[in-house]
């Protein structure tokens, strides 16, 4: 015991830049009680050490009491080494990191986050009363999907469950997310501003609304609207730490957490990561953590461990992703394609397009570009089919002034756009070759483009283009402008929705342990085929079945 803690030379309050961290496993709860006791006397007072290793000290950052482990940083391996032959210690790895978590399809922020006052040209008081063009006064349709609005009309909206949520951050301000934060914590480290779990990348914050997003006016909710959110901040745009994830999981255990949600991962898993996860089943938390957005067959870690719900993703017709990665693990699936919910306020894009035919108006689901300037004002023209975009279609079809509807394929986003641009066209409307919408960036240096760009829906561009071969004309307005609401894509959009119904379930039966909150879920799943490699698992999660197989559990 003293030998180890000679090799601990403790500093609490921080490490070098230049230091690298390392998890520290050690073998039996006493001693790691002794260690602990010891860094906790170390916040008042510096522990000395005769060891030899005094001359390299180590920074020991988090003391996890769940799994017998420390965090420390080092800028000497040797000291590590030493350590790690420490008759004490049971094994120690070095700090990985995951990929920041990032939907398909390149959503990013369109603008910095300004905290100091309200989003875009909105207040924060008609914010709060819903505002949400892009729903157009609909639910968004994963609530639906899963069967939402049927378990809570037998009384079960998450209420007394406490949902832990490791990703981003969020942003406490936004009016769908405030009133449902019970506490937060950061296991990053890195001086976040203006508070330690603020989102800078809009993914935790978007993961949050899914999970227990507040009723509005305008139609968004969350799966479960009265369950109490913990928000974890593990990543940063830099990536996820294993460090800070194993954090946080030893967080959501001491804070008697009901559900954990991971929408992070990556190819490989590390043992401190399975350690964590037997300790949670063990503590009666269950873990929900996504497939993956590779498209390969091989779930991605930590979802692919034992005791984990590993979530793969469907669009609005149950069917399955592209992107979606499945295997043998592979539990189950949820909504994960164009999934609206909240990001920081200000800094999504909500894009709205009326097309108008023989004076009909009628709203379609559209998405815009960054790259693309935007028209608050809105932007009005008739639409003039120019097939794919290539220069002597546009000159042929004579779109200067006009909006230039332009197919999916064969040449970049970007050269269609320059092509209409030097055509005379004053915007442009993609249409879409298969289901869904594309967002990104269209430009790749962060510039903006002379005219707005945005896309709409395969159907309505086929419809539009049937209208214009008949001798029809359509008219369309456009507008872009900032919002608190954004789409995504990804597995990480589907595992909130998987998470919501978790807590439903746990709303319906406290007394449920892990195994049989997974039994429910997986039990009461709507099959989905072709499933010949698993790749939907069980099915579509349903929230109705769920709920009333819980409530006959005793």
């Amino acid at each position: 015991m003293k030998a180890l803690l000679g090799v601990l030379f403790f500093f609490v309050f921080g490490s070098s830049a230049l230091a690298e961290r390392y998890i520290v496993v050690l073998k039996n709860k006493t001693t790691f009680n002794n260690v602990h006791s010891q860094i906790t006397l170390a916040k008042t007072s510096r522990l000395e050490s005769s060891s030899a290793f005094a001359a390299h000290p180590m920074a020991v950052e988090a003391s996890l009491a769940n799994l017998n482990t420390l965090v420390v940083s080092s800028t000497n391996i040797a000291a590590i080494r030493s350590l790690a032959a420490n008759s004490e210690i049971a094994w120690i790895e070095k700090e990985k990191f995951y990929r920041s978590p990032a939907p398909v399809r390149g959503y990013k922020m369109t603008q910095a986050w300004d905290y100091r006052g309200p989003g875009g040209s909105r207040t924060r008081a008609a914010m709060t009363a819903g505002s949400n063009p892009v729903l157009g006064g609909k639910t968004p349709y994963g609530i639906s999907l899963v069967k939402a609005p049927q378990a809570w009309a037998k009384g079960f909206q998450g209420q007394n469950v406490r949902v832990v949520i490791l990703d981003t951050g969020i942003d406490k301000n936004h009016p769908a997310l405030g009133a449902q934060i019970a506490a937060t914590q950061d296991f990053v480290g890195d001086h976040n501003m203006p508070y330690d779990v603020a989102d800078h990348v809009g993914h935790g914050s978007h993961v949050a609304g899914t999970i227990a997003g507040v009723p509005f006016a305008d139609g968004f909710v969350g799966v479960a609207p009265k369950a109490q959110l913990m928000i974890g901040r593990v990543c940063s745009q830099e990536g996820c730490s294993t460090a800070a994830v194993v954090a946080g999981i030893n967080w959501a255990i001491s804070q008697k957490a009901d559900v954990v949600n991971l929408s992070l991962g990556g190819k490989e898993g590390t043992q401190v990561e399975k350690l964590a996860l037997a300790a949670a089943e063990k503590a009666g938390v269950v873990i929900v953590a996504a497939s993956g957005n590779d498209g390969v067959g091989q779930v991605g870690f930590p979802a692919a461990f034992a005791n984990v719900i590993a979530v793969g993703a469907v669009d609005s017709q149950a069917r399955k992703a592209e992107f979606s990665q499945w295997g043998p693990e592979l539990s189950v699936v949820g909504p994960g394609v164009d999934v609206t919910s909240s990001v920081p306020v200000g800094t999504g894009r909500d894009t709205l397009v009326v097309l108008s035919n023989q004076g009909v108006p009628k709203q379609v689901l559209a998405s815009s570009f960054l790259g693309s300037p935007q028209v608050p004002s809105g932007l009005v023209g008739n639409l003039i089919d120019c097939g794919l975009g290539k220069p002597e279609e546009l000159n042929a079809a004579k779109v200067s002034g006009k909006l230039a509807l332009i197919k999916r394929g064969e040449l970049k986003f970007l050269d269609k756009a320059k092509n209409a641009i030097a055509a005379g066209a004053k915007g442009v409307v993609f249409y879409n070759t298969e289901p869904g919408l594309v967002q990104g960036s269209i430009t790749s240096d962060g510039s903006t483009l002379s005219i707005p760009v945005i896309m709409i829906e395969q159907i309505n561009g086929e419809a539009v283009k049937r209208i214009l071969a008949g001798g029809g004309m359509v008219e369309a307005n456009l507008k872009t402008f900032p919002a608190d609401y954004s789409m995504m894509s990804g597995t990480s959009m589907a595992t909130p929705h998987v998470t919501g119904v978790v807590a439903l379930i746990r709303s319906a039966n406290r007394k449920l342990n892990p195994t049989q909150v997974r039994e429910v879920l997986k039990t009461t799943c709507r099959a989905l085929a072709p499933n010949t490699a698993n790749e939907f698992g069980k099915g579509l999660v349903d929230s109705e079945a769920a709920v009333v197989k819980a409530l006959s559990i005793h």
